[in-house]
């Protein structure tokens, strides 16, 4: 059994899908955590995106320590070699159980041959590893971010960008979203004391609770009762700015996978909700999101560009768009955003951004509400976004906390705080 299955070669498996397919560890570890015991679902987890955190610098340790790049069919090696020096130097695994473990994965890789070679650059990486941390730390960025992002973030937060470089390399805080029609935060947070979980109210969000030590879901008091979701702070904010009400029809637009949906039915459980997504398999987590929940609205799969493929012609009360962006404000929740964005993918998304708002006003009734969210950071897709609109559109007011010279609400990411999010709420006269 252990020739065919190793964590670390699964590892270096997403790794690879990842930097070399283009692919996202989002999609990539749900489907290779089934195949792995529930003990170690954890870890090939902290394996991945500890990689993705720390890209540049495992790569700097492998160009000292290897003469010749190993390439083609031997990439995967590659990254295999890079996992056994990411659990060297960061976590605890012991040593002689991350070398032979790293080692064996060649055997389930069918390149038994290459066991020398791995354990061989390892080896000589743990006699030298102070030295080697030492120098890199000298000849590298410790941003551990793409150039053309770094320029962005500091062109657009002069002031503190460093702050948000630092936000952006750590694990994130586990956010609770307690469901009001169950418990308040305060009894929930009472139930967290008695099952020993240590956690926090947030003084700004209703419903937010922050936990001091990630745990695992099963662990949470009635999660399987819907008493609780995992939910970032900031994204809290989406439907608590949108208000929504009992009675009224609500759209929530790029719904998946469903928080946001599922948070807008808790506060107005009797509201009319269409969840619209335009990816297929995204909407299956919206519906067991729902089903988990127990609460109930309408699920569609469909484009943003093209409401007249799927609203009938309705209008709605209350809009939530959680826009398509380039989540620069939650890359430490995904840190291969870093290495799968490209600067030009920006533009594209600005442009697509305002196909869908622009397509989507006219199916907002006169005095209702549409909230523009998204997970980025970038003034582009924020800020910038809401001013072009609202020159194209003379029927859009701003709420009343927002100003044409700075709309909306920008957050950036917090160590102990939220993910960085940008929301903004109009309504049309």
């Amino acid at each position: 059994m252990k020739n065919t299955y190793n964590l670390r070669s699964t590892a270096a498996k997403a790794i690879t899908q990842v930097l070399e397919q283009g692919q996202s560890l989002s999609t990539v570890i749900p489907e290779l955590q089934q195949k792995v015991s529930d003990k170690d679902k954890a870890l090939l987890q902290e394996l991945c995106f500890g990689v993705m955190r720390v890209l540049p610098q495992l790569q700097w340790f492998i160009n000292k320590l290897m003469e010749k790049p190993l390439k083609g069919k031997q990439r995967i090696f590659h990254y295999l070699i890079m996992v056994g020096i990411y659990q060297l130097i960061y976590t605890r695994i012991p040593a002689h159980a991350a070398l032979a473990e790293t080692v064996n994965g060649a055997i389930s890789l069918k390149r038994p041959q290459l066991k020398g070679l791995i354990n061989g650059v390892l080896r000589q990486f743990q006699r030298q590893q102070q030295e080697l941390v030492e120098q890199a730390n000298n000849h590298i960025s410790q941003h551990l971010h793409p150039k053309w992002l770094l320029e962005r973030i500091q062109k657009a937060y002069p002031q503190n960008w460093q702050d948000i470089i630092c936000a952006n390399n750590q694990k994130p805080p586990m956010w609770l979203r307690v469901n009001q029609q169950h418990h308040t935060a305060s009894e929930y947070l009472a139930l967290l004391e008695k099952a020993n979980i240590e956690a926090e109210l947030d003084i700004n969000h209703t419903s937010a609770i922050r936990l001091l030590n990630p745990c695992p879901v099963n662990s949470l008091p009635g999660f399987d009762k819907g008493w609780v979701t995992i939910q970032d702070r900031s994204a809290q904010g989406c439907a608590e700015l949108l208000t929504p009400c009992n009675d009224e029809s609500i759209l929530d637009l790029c719904a998946a996978p469903g928080g946001k949906t599922t948070h807008i039915l808790e506060i107005a459980p009797r509201s009319e909700v269409l969840a619209v997504d335009i990816d297929e398999q995204r909407i299956k987590r919206v519906k067991e999101n729902l089903q988990r929940l127990n609460l109930h609205a309408a699920v569609k799969v469909g484009d943003g560009r093209l409401p007249h493929e799927w609203a009938n012609n309705e209008q709605f009360d209350r809009i939530l768009l959680d826009a398509p962006c380039s989540a620069t404000g939650v890359i430490r929740r995904h840190p291969d955003i870093k290495w799968l964005r490209r600067n030009e993918d920006i533009d594209q998304l600005v442009m697509l951004q305002a196909e869908i708002l622009d397509a989507i006003w006219p199916y907002l009734k006169k005095n209702g509400t549409l909230v523009y969210a998204t997970c980025s950071i970038l003034p582009q897709e924020n800020s910038e976004q809401i001013k072009s609109f609202m020159k194209r559109h003379t029927d859009a007011a701003l709420s009343e906390t927002s100003t044409l010279e700075n709309p909306g609400t920008q957050i950036i990411p917090e160590i102990a705080g939220g993910d960085g999010f940008f929301y903004v709420r109009l309504t049309k006269q």
